[in-house]
């Protein structure tokens, strides 16, 4: 169903701010000096399929502190934990569940998230305090290239919420890093749009009854039927309240009001509603933007976030 949104004009990507570096997600030794820089402990956005995420190396609880920082996020408010694999995945988790080896050895790499229990190797301050822990497998080389030299130097992965303010509209290009979170960073490992644009799903699978906590890249509908054929079952998203609590959010992307976005969005059930909106918004001289409807619901998802 089409909507009106507000659009700000954008930049050209290579405009950043002194204090922040851009590499070239294509070059290797930009990959390279991305990885040195979070050994080092500073802080990198980097590109996934789904969304830029703002990192730090996992396994360096300073440079964690730093991300929640400078996303304004409460402390108790869990990160996701990226890795190069499957196996690293499974080396976060104190209890590998059955439903977590489906689900990742399916989807993985890809924008699917499994809540598991921790391992001690991961630091108390990923995971707000919690004894579970959010990991996935992103689907974008450059990134796994540089989660696999951390790996290398002893890293768990990569502590990596979207690189956004807290609350706000997720980034799906650097520009719109440099936008909402440029003074906070060391560098932009710049990959380019994101190719599915919209946040990782996120399943809870520490019991034989998976729960869908957050909806996103990955159709509920896919899980469940993937579940099925090995006799498992699901909960749907709706089984789970958001919370204005972080203390109560097991996992990012629960609370009521998240990913917002600084303009209006409204959402029109036909086309006729639409127009005489659009009138009635330019006689009162409101800038505003139409996002047009599409059968095909991720890019619908993708061009409201690039929005």
């Amino acid at each position: 169903m089409p909507s009106s949104i507000g659009l700000s004009p954008s930049s050209p990507t290579d405009e950043l701010p002194v204090n922040v570096r851009r590499l070239d997600a294509h070059d290797a030794a930009d990959v390279g000096l991305a990885a040195d820089i979070l050994l080092s402990g500073g802080l990198v956005a980097v590109p996934t399929e789904t969304v830029y995420g703002l990192g730090a190396d996992a396994s360096n609880a300073d440079a964690v502190r730093r991300v929640f920082d400078a996303k304004g996020r409460p402390v108790n408010h869990p990160l996701i934990v990226h890795v190069a694999d499957y196996e690293a995945a499974t080396r976060v988790s104190g209890k590998w569940t059955a439903i977590a080896e489906i689900l990742g050895r399916t989807f993985w790499p890809g924008p699917l998230s499994i809540l598991t229990e921790k391992s001690p190797v991961v630091p108390d301050v990923v995971t707000g305090s919690r004894d579970t822990v959010v990991v996935r497998v992103p689907d974008h080389p450059a990134t796994r290239e540089l989660l696999r030299l951390l790996h290398e130097h002893g890293s768990i992965g990569l502590a990596a919420p979207s690189a956004n303010k807290f609350g706000a509209v997720s980034p799906t290009t650097a520009r719109h890093v440099i936008d909402d979170s440029g003074d906070s960073i060391e560098a932009v490992l710049d990959g380019g749009p994101c190719r599915v644009g919209l946040e990782s799903t996120i399943v809870d699978c520490r019991t034989d009854a998976a729960v869908v906590l957050r909806e996103g890249g990955v159709t509920t509908e896919e899980i469940v039927w993937e579940l099925r054929q090995h006799g498992l079952t699901v909960g749907h998203s709706a089984d789970v309240a958001g919370t204005t609590d972080p203390t109560n959010a097991v996992a990012p992307g629960m609370l009521e009001s998240h990913y917002a976005p600084r303009a209006r969005v409204e959402v029109f059930e036909s086309a006729d509603k639409l127009v005489e909106r659009e009138a009635a918004l330019a006689t009162r001289g409101v800038v505003h933007a139409r996002l047009e409807s599409t059968t095909d619901l991720v890019e619908y998802s993708r061009n409201l976030y690039a929005g």
